[in-house]
């Protein structure tokens, strides 16, 4: 997640000319402190940053860098196939209308896609690709951390006109989950570093949160980690699905 933020943040203060931290902390849902920490970071990559103090300060890039001239930025050591190879792969191939192939690990299991790429972006703390998917016949976003082996084509497509709503690419990501949920007290701190300071209320019998989700299984991996921590209220369909997830844990430590 930390390497995926640092690559969001420095696109965002190439796109804009000045911002602050806590329009970064809230754009990308952590602490203004983590924001600081992430910061120093990029300072420490080589990244020419500039803080601006008093009224109309904030934080951008100094005047005239210029990230395509030359610069290697290693944001990407922890993850063995590198993210930002991925990335410039995708932008190659859209720019030369080339197709590219890859496997797709997702929640079903795996799938060998080709795509006419059209975008690389980057959305919800990750980049994606956007293209025409030949398999499905529809358009697509695939999350890049997920493909593996990913390649150009030598076959070039002729580039379609992508229709205007499909570019709303948050609309590729609407919440149909809408979880209600207790959490005790000792699980702020990871409400607050995933979903900011706005995402509870606090109750005599615990965190009150209602957050909505995409993608089910990551909610019930998310509420797992959680331990005997949390209480799903809705709904209650996920209630009974953590439910048996903890039998099934349990019965791997039973003899």
């Amino acid at each position: 997640m930390k390497m995926e933020r640092l690559l969001g943040i420095l696109t965002t203060l190439l796109q804009n000319e000045r911002t602050t931290a806590p329009q970064l902390a809230e754009k990308f849902e952590v602490t203004r402190r983590t924001i600081n920490r992430d910061i120093e970071s990029l300072c420490q990559a080589g990244i020419p940053i500039i803080t601006y103090q008093g009224a109309g300060g904030g934080i951008s890039v100094a005047e005239g860098f210029d990230i395509s001239q030359g610069a290697v930025i290693d944001l990407f050591s922890y993850y063995k196939s590198s993210l930002s190879k991925k990335v410039e792969q995708v932008k190659r191939a859209a720019k030369e209308s080339r197709l590219i192939e890859f496997d797709y690990i997702y929640e079903k299991g795996e799938s060998h896609r080709r795509i006419e790429p059209y975008f690389a972006t980057y959305q919800w703390s990750a980049w994606y690709v956007f293209g025409f998917c030949t398999k499905r016949q529809d358009w697509r976003m695939f999350k890049l951390l997920r493909t593996r082996n990913l390649t150009a084509c030598a076959d070039r497509f002729v580039p379609r006109d992508v229709p205007p709503e499909r570019r709303e690419f948050g609309g590729h990501f609407r919440s149909n989950i809408n979880l209600v949920a207790l959490l005790e007290p000792s699980e702020k701190y990871k409400l607050i570093e995933m979903y900011g300071f706005d995402c509870y209320t606090e109750t005599p019998d615990g965190l009150l949160i209602r957050i909505g989700f995409t993608n089910r299984d990551f909610l019930l991996t998310w509420l797992l980690g959680f331990g005997g921590k949390v209480k799903v209220l809705e709904p209650l369909d996920i209630a009974e699905e953590v439910q048996a997830e903890a039998r099934k844990i349990l019965a791997n430590y039973e003899t």
